[in-house]
C-alpha cells in the first residue's frame, strides 16, 4: 500500500507500507518518492503505475499543480516516470479510467479538471483537454467560486463525472476516447445536490445503478439512484452523518461502499469518526454506527482488498488505524496499535 501526505508537516513525500491481509497489521516500509503534498494516489488497473497529484500553487516555474507518474518496482519502490502540470491551482484528486488509457485530475482551488491520455508506457504528455466549471453556493467562505474536488468514471466506463464542492453539482462528461476530450453530457447528467451542502467524494455501488455522495459542509450524505443510459442521478434522501447530539465545528471527507455492497462508509473531521450505514434493497441507509478514528482528522480512508479491513489516515494525528470490518453487521472494530505517518492523506492499496 502507499500513502499520500502533505509535506508540511515534517513529510518527505509518498510512502511504502506492507499490509497483512490476516490480521490488519501495517508496517511502514520507508518513503516511497519524494515529492511536495502528494494529497491523492491513484493505481493503474495492472498495479504497475503509480499517480499522484502534487497539491501546491506553483508547479515547477507554472501556476497551480501538478500530477506525476511513477513505476512502481517489485520491492514496492518508485521510479519517476515524467510529470506534468495540472493547468489548474491545488489538484487534489486524480484517478485512472478503467482500460487505463487516461488519468484525470480535479483541482479544488481553480475549480477546473484536466485530462490526460496517457502514453504506451503510462508516461504523461501535456494535458489533453481541461474543463472549467462556472458558478458558486450560498457559503460565501467556501463557495464563492467552483471547486472540483473529485473526478472518476461511471460503472459503464462512458460517464466521467466531476464532484464540485463550490456549486453543489457532479457535473457529467461524456469521455471522447478518440478525441481526448471532455464532453459535457446532455442535461440530466450528473445532479445538483441542495444548496450550501458542499459535495466532496462519490462512490458508486457494486451493482452500477447507485452512488454515495458525502457532502462536506452540511455533513451529510446522500444515496443517488444512478441511470446508466443518460448517466442521471435522483437523491433517494439525505442522511446525516453526526450524532443527533454532537454540536461543533464538522466537516465530511472520504466516503467509500462495502465490496459487499451491504454498507457504506463515511468520514467525519471534527468529530473524526467514521460514520457507518446499512444499505437497503432500494438503496437507502440506515445508520449502524459512529466509529471513533482514534485520532484527528481523517481525511481520507480505505476499505483493504477483501473488504475485512478498513484502514483511516488521521491528518493531523500523523496515524494509521486499521478497523476489522464484521460481515454481518458491517461494524468496525479497531485491531493492532495506530502506526505513525507523517501527516498522512490518502491510502492507496494494491
Amino acid at each position: 500500500m502507499y500513502i499520500g501526505t502533505y509535506t508540511r508537516g515534517g513529510s518527505q513525500g509518498i510512502y511504502r507500507a506492507s499490509f497483512d491481509p490476516a490480521s490488519g497489521a501495517i508496517r511502514l516500509d520507508g518513503v516511497a518518492a519524494e515529492l511536495e503534498n502528494p494529497s491523492y494516489l491513484a493505481v493503474n488497473p495492472d498495479r504497475s503505475r503509480l499517480y499522484a497529484v502534487s497539491e501546491v500553487d506553483d508547479f515547477q516555474g507554472t501556476d497551480g499543480g501538478g500530477v506525476v507518474a511513477f513505476a512502481m518496482g517489485a520491492d514496492g519502490g518508485l521510479r519517476e516516470l515524467g510529470r506534468r502540470p495540472t493547468h489548474g491551482a491545488e489538484p487534489c484528486y486524480v484517478s485512472v479510467d478503467p482500460a487505463g488509457e487516461f488519468v484525470m485530475v480535479a483541482n479544488y482551488s481553480s475549480g477546473n479538471a484536466a485530462l490526460f491520455r496517457l502514453e504506451a508506457d503510462g508516461s504523461l504528455p501535456p494535458a489533453a483537454d481541461v474543463v472549467q466549471h462556472r458558478g458558486s453556493g450560498p457559503d460565501a467562505q467556501r463557495q464563492e467560486g467552483p471547486h472540483a474536488h473529485w473526478i472518476a468514471m461511471g460503472p459503464e466506463h462512458r460517464y466521467v463525472f466531476v464532484v464540485d464542492l463550490g456549486i453543489d453539482r457532479v457535473v457529467g462528461y461524456v469521455l471522447d476516447r478518440e478525441g481526448a476530450r471532455l464532453v459535457p453530457a446532455a442535461d440530466g447528467a450528473g445532479v445538483t445536490t441542495r444548496p450550501g451542502a458542499g459535495p466532496r467524494h462519490l462512490a458508486f455501488h457494486p451493482d452500477g445503478r447507485r452512488a454515495y455522495l458525502i457532502n462536506e459542509l452540511d455533513s451529510t450524505l446522500t444515496p443517488l439512484s444512478y441511470d446508466s443510459e443518460s448517466g442521471s442521478m435522483e437523491s433517494l434522501g439525505t442522511v446525516s452523518t453526526l450524532p443527533q447530539e454532537v454540536t461543533g465545528t464538522n466537516t465530511c471527507a472520504d466516503v467509500h461502499v462495502a465490496p459487499s455492497g451491504r454498507f457504506v462508509y463515511g468520514s467525519n473531521r471534527g468529530h473524526d469518526s467514521i460514520a457507518v450505514f446499512a444499505i437497503s434493497d432500494d438503496g437507502r441507509l440506515t445508520l449502524v454506527q459512529h466509529q471513533s478514528t482514534l485520532g484527528r482528522t481523517p481525511r481520507n480512508f480505505a476499505i483493504a482488498p477483501g473488504g475485512e479491513f478498513l484502514v483511516a489516515a488521521n491528518q493531523d494525528s500523523s496515524s494509521l488505524v486499521t478497523f476489522a470490518i464484521d460481515p454481518v453487521s458491517g461494524r468496525l472494530s479497531p485491531v493492532g496499535d495506530p502506526v505513525e505517518v507523517p501527516t498522512p492523506v490518502c491510502v492507496a492499496f494494491l
